[in-house]
């Protein structure tokens, strides 16, 4: 039995990380069980999907807290393999069908990827156990390459671009296989990163890199949002947004804030996905924007408000000037978000609602990442970086992208430029599923 003890440890290491996904995955998969009972009854194919839905939980467990490199892959190769054999709940459905073979093809190179970057790993360092190797100080010219391969697998993972096809393409699966899937396997990129953030955080020039592409992906799948046409596709692209602010947040260094990203994010699309049905339409375009210079600049006192109560409630600086200034930065925008149709509406006292709204927001946020830190300290993984000029460059550009959406609507008496509307179509373009997962016509809708 003590062999068989010491067998086990060696092969699996479980930690604050592994416990904290642990329980964020399980109590996910009981929401979705919960749900898939009513919403399967009749189903000729129930019993096959809670049998995948167990198998699917019981491999993500072994990927958190895999020790070994083999099991990590082997974990990582089955939990994904299982999800596109959710995915395919009714096969005789053709959309269905392409939509898990383009998502298998995605994993499929996500697992080259990681077997690339945990074969460097062993060669450097001799090691097999995850933990033996983060506790290493390794120099080499092949740690930039098994960095660069993490990143990749983190990224076809995570659906950020130009991975994301296959995320926008999966929308024909049923929806606790889409909750599952964008609340659970889809943030496997973020702890990829997390888990080998001691390797990482050495090395400011991956982790430019991977803020770089962890904000060009969180700008397109918000760009894309606003285009779709239905609250799954919306849904789908918010996701890859998302997953591109938790990535950049891995680039800033703020692992922790990353892994609280990470929960809240998966605890609220699964919502989302599983009351998309009682959805009867959502309203796209506020048609009183843009909002007045009086509305918008007591919205931006509100964020800056907000911004001060996030720094306080997660106990740092305020004008702290490293990469903690740029996550104040976005909790800022967010707060004038939060404020400005408060401050627009109609209800008594809004103005003191507003503030109140934009104390509460700001601290829970806060102290949400203070808590998600305290609990991952141990694994000494939050590791700030000092500002350059991408963190800077990156700022600027969302500060117009949201300015732009907020202010700029073409007139109703002038046509729009052809260029611009060339643009546009291109874009809505590149958004949508692959032409081989939409259902044409209902007559192919196999059941």
């Amino acid at each position: 039995m003590r062999q068989i003890l010491t067998d086990f440890t060696n092969l699996f290491h479980v930690d604050r990380l592994s416990l904290l996904l642990m329980g964020l995955v399980a109590f996910v998969a009981i929401s979705i069980a919960s749900f898939s009972i009513r919403y399967l009854k009749g189903d000729r194919r129930q019993k096959t999907f809670f049998v995948n839905l167990l198998a699917l939980v019981t491999t993500v467990f072994m990927m958190v807290c895999a020790d070994h490199i083999l099991i990590l892959l082997l974990s990582w190769a089955v939990s994904n393999t299982l999800l596109a054999r959710l995915m395919l709940h009714k096969r005789e459905w053709e959309a269905a069908r392409q939509s898990s073979i383009l998502a298998i093809k995605n994993f499929a190179l996500g697992f080259v990827f990681l077997g690339a970057a945990l074969a460097i790993l062993y060669n450097v360092t001799g090691e097999t156990s995850i933990q033996a190797m983060l506790a290493k100080s390794i120099e080499s010219k092949w740690l930039i390459a098994a960095s660069i391969f993490l990143l990749l697998a983190a990224m076809t993972q995570s659906a950020l671009w130009p991975f994301h096809r296959w995320l926008t393409s999966s929308l024909n699966s049923p929806t606790p296989v889409s909750a599952i899937m964008h609340a659970g396997l889809v943030n496997g990129g973020g702890f990829l990163l997390a888990r080998f953030a001691p390797i990482l955080t050495g090395q400011p020039a991956i982790l430019n890199v991977i803020f770089i592409v962890g904000i060009i992906t969180a700008l397109l799948g918000t760009l894309w949002k606003l285009m779709q046409s239905d609250i799954k596709r919306m849904l789908a692209c918010s996701t890859m947004s998302q997953m591109g602010f938790m990535i950049a947040q891995c680039g800033l260094g703020l692992f922790p804030a990353a892994v609280a990203h990470l929960c809240w994010h998966g605890l609220f699309k699964s919502y989302l996905f599983l009351s998309s049905g009682s959805a009867a339409k959502e309203k796209r375009i506020d048609l009183d924007y843009p909002p007045s210079v009086k509305d918008f600049s007591l919205a931006l006192i509100y964020g800056i408000i907000a911004a001060c109560m996030f720094s306080l409630s997660t106990g740092k600086q305020i004008l702290v000037m490293d990469t903690t200034l740029f996550l104040k930065f976005l909790a800022m925008i967010a707060g004038v978000q939060f404020a400005l149709p408060i401050i627009r509406g109609n209800a008594k006292g809004k103005l003191l609602l507003a503030l109140l709204g934009a104390i509460v927001a700001g601290s829970f946020y806060g102290f949400s990442v203070r808590l998600v830190e305290s609990v991952l300290e141990p694994l000494g993984i939050s590791m700030p970086q000092q500002l350059n000029v991408f963190h800077f460059f990156a700022a600027a550009l969302l500060t117009v992208s949201w300015l732009a959406m907020m202010f700029a609507r073409p007139s109703k008496q002038t046509a729009n430029p052809e260029w611009l509307l060339k643009k546009y179509v291109q874009m809505l373009n590149a958004s949508q599923p692959h032409p081989s997962t939409i259902t044409a016509h209902r007559n192919k809708y196999q059941f």
